[in-house]
Order: C-alpha cells, then sequence, then structure tokens
C-alpha cells in the first residue's frame, strides 16, 4: 500500500543535526480506512479506495451507506482511489492506515489543488512585463497589447496568453522528502511546498 489521504496543516520549519534550516509542509495524514479493494478480474484495473474524515449518517446518501456498511466503516466525507500498484496482499477492507507507510527519507509525490485567484490579468497571469511608463501612456501599463494579426488571418489565434481565471487546478508535486514521521500524532514533515491551501485534502503517493 502506497498512497494515503491527508489534510495539509500548514508550513514551518525545523532544524537538523547540523544545524540546517528545512522548510516543511505538515500534513495530518489519516487515519484512513479501506472502503473497497478493485481488482483487474472483477473491475478491470487494481486499485484501494480508502476514506477520510468521519461523518454523520444522516448527512450520508443511501447508495454511499450501503457501500460504508459492507466495508464496516463509518461514512467518511473524502473518497479517493490509489491504483497503477500492486496490491499488498496485507492490507484488508476496513483496515485503518496512516503515516507510518512512509519512513523518513521516502521520496513522495503530492497532489491537491492549487489555491484559486479569480480573474488576473497578463502580468500575475503570466509575467509579462507590462507597457512603458512613458510617451503619454495612462491607463495601459499593465494591458497585454497587441493581440491580433493584419488583414490575414484576420483573428486571435488559439493559445494567446491573456487575462483569465488563474489557479484553482489539480497540481502535483513529485520527489519531495519525508523529513520525519510522528505516527502518534497521524503526522507527515514534507520538505518544501504541496499544493493547496491550509485545510486543503492532499492525495501523498510514494514514488
Amino acid at each position: 500500500m502506497v498512497g494515503l489521504l491527508g489534510r495539509k496543516v500548514g508550513m514551518t520549519r525545523i532544524f537538523s543535526e547540523n544545524g540546517e534550516n528545512i522548510p516543511v509542509t505538515v500534513i495530518e495524514a489519516g487515519p484512513c480506512y479501506v472502503s473497497q479493494i478493485k481488482t483487474s478480474k472483477i473491475d478491470g484495473y487494481s486499485a484501494v479506495q480508502i476514506g477520510l474524515k468521519e461523518k454523520k449518517e444522516i448527512r450520508t446518501t443511501k447508495p454511499l451507506l450501503g457501500h460504508f456498511k459492507k466495508a464496516n466503516i463509518k461514512p467518511m466525507y473524502y473518497l479517493r482511489e490509489f491504483r497503477n500498484f500492486e496490491i499488498d496482499k496485507k492490507v484488508k477492507i476496513g483496515d485503518q492506515i496512516g503515516p507510518d507507510l512512509f519512513t523518513s527519507g521516502d521520496l513522495i509525490s503530492v497532489s491537491g489543488t492549487s489555491k484559486g485567484k479569480g480573474f488576473q490579468g497578463v502580468m500575475k497571469r503570466h509575467g509579462f512585463g507590462g507597457g512603458p511608463k512613458t510617451h503619454g501612456q495612462s491607463d495601459r501599463m499593465r494591458a497585454p497589447g497587441s493581440v491580433g494579426q493584419s488583414s490575414y488571418p484576420s483573428r486571435v489565434m488559439k493559445g494567446m496568453r491573456m487575462g483569465g481565471h488563474m489557479g484553482s487546478k489539480r497540481i502535483t508535486v513529485k520527489n519531495l522528502v519525508v523529513v520525519q514521521v510522528v505516527p502518534e500524532q497521524n503526522l507527515l514533515l514534507v520538505r518544501g511546498s504541496v499544493p493547496g491551501s491550509v485545510n486543503s485534502i492532499v492525495e501523498i503517493k510514494k514514488n
């Protein structure tokens, strides 16, 4: 089993034995519960479905309630599948899993939804330099400039970088290093930053 769901707690720093300042992201990884195990013979692919964060039965739809009762676990807010790896025979439906899946020094990939920034202009969204601040400009300093063509093809080409919706996309950061595991508090300390805002849900996979 090489996948886990977690909640981004925030960022802090720790110091190594030789005094190095290490920026880390704290992730509350689990406890997660195995709600379903899919196999190639029955489902066409192998995967483990896990759930995170218990919720009341009254807030759960009846089909999902039956799904959780079949697995003999409480209803969960978040369900995710981890596939494309060999399923450990020791993992069974209803098992609880936590950050002890990982050890210090492991390389992991963390996936999440990046922070949404709404509608942004070309300078923030694409890093444009902006127009000159002289020669009579009064309101064009952050404008994108010309985007169209001449009489042919007389249209704006597809893919032109313009202002628009920024952020709120699924992002995966690869090859992050696990600095420390605190199983009694279900915490993972990962070197560097991971996508998403505080309290957002992330998927953690071992490389």
